[in-house]
């Protein structure tokens, strides 16, 4: 039986950026505070909190804090979190992905000119949450086809469209596609950055061959849950874990390949447990 990985399983290029600047404050003996959990990944969370890391939930947390350093995570926050980090006088590390700054610049851009935005993603979701803090004119959060088919521009409105960044690359095609049709004034930036279009692109093409997919991510973790629904509809027998601890895996003898890939913050050292017990046992 044979075991193979997607090549960009794993920590992508801002949450592990983001993780070891934490890391370096830890070793500096620094307070450390995070706002918001500095990625999707309760493993990863918790060993930090071991290391004495502090995740603040609310902006109510940070008003609080009189001391510190606070890092921004690489979902990025709205502008009114910089402007309360700096009239706190707090000492803080922006850990914003570059691919979000994007957005962030994006938005606030166009909505000064104007054009009302549209954000392709899950609302709520704290990546969201911050690019619609960035707009000079409230955002509108679409993420299905029903969402997109019933809105309506106000007196003519212009818009300008982007995407969360680990949002599904074909549905956010076919939800351009619906506004297009409409045949609105439209700005589409295409801002799913590109480590999500090629992990998503390589768990499907593995998942078409495998008889069976392990898709390793923590449960709040966006970009695991969209790699979840693309394996699984490609390869029926497609299992979502955490981690080894939550993998009850039966393989029949007839089971020839399995594929292996993981969200944007899952540590490597995670992976490889998986992998090797997949290996040895099976």
């Amino acid at each position: 039986m044979e075991v193979v990985v997607t090549k960009s399983a794993g920590f992508c290029f801002g949450v592990k950026r983001a993780v070891e600047q934490v890391y370096e404050q830890v070793r500096q003996g620094k307070r450390v505070y995070t706002y918001g959990s500095i990625a999707h990944n309760e493993a990863v969370v918790k060993e930090l909190e071991e290391q004495g890391v502090t995740v603040l939930e609310s902006r109510e947390e940070l008003e609080k804090l009189t001391e510190g350093t606070v890092i921004i995570r690489a979902h990025g926050v709205a502008e009114e979190i910089y402007k309360l980090l700096e009239a706190k006088g707090l000492a803080y590390i922006d850990a914003t992905c570059p691919f979000v700054k994007r957005i962030h610049r994006i938005v606030q851009e166009q909505s000064a000119l104007g054009r009302q935005i549209i954000i392709i993603g899950n609302n709520g979701h704290p990546e969201v949450e911050g690019a619609k803090g960035w707009t000079k004119t409230p955002a509108v959060v679409i993420e299905t086809p029903q969402q997109a088919r019933d809105f309506t521009v106000k007196n003519g409105e212009k818009l300008c469209i982007v995407s969360q960044t680990t949002f599904n690359y074909k549905k956010f095609q076919d939800l351009v596609e619906i506004f297009q049709e409409k045949g609105y004034d439209i700005i589409v930036a295409n801002t799913i950055c590109n480590a999500t279009e090629n992990s998503q692109r390589e768990a499907r093409e593995l998942a078409a061959q495998a008889d069976v997919m392990i898709v390793i991510g923590g449960t709040h973790s966006s970009n695991t849950r969209k790699l979840y629904e693309i394996c699984r509809s490609e390869c029926e027998s497609t299992y979502y874990i955490q981690t080894l601890e939550d993998l009850k895996l039966e393989l029949p003898n007839s089971v020839e390949l399995v594929g292996i890939t993981a969200g944007a913050s899952t540590p490597n050292k995670i992976i490889e447990e998986v992998q090797n017990y997949v290996r040895i046992n099976f």
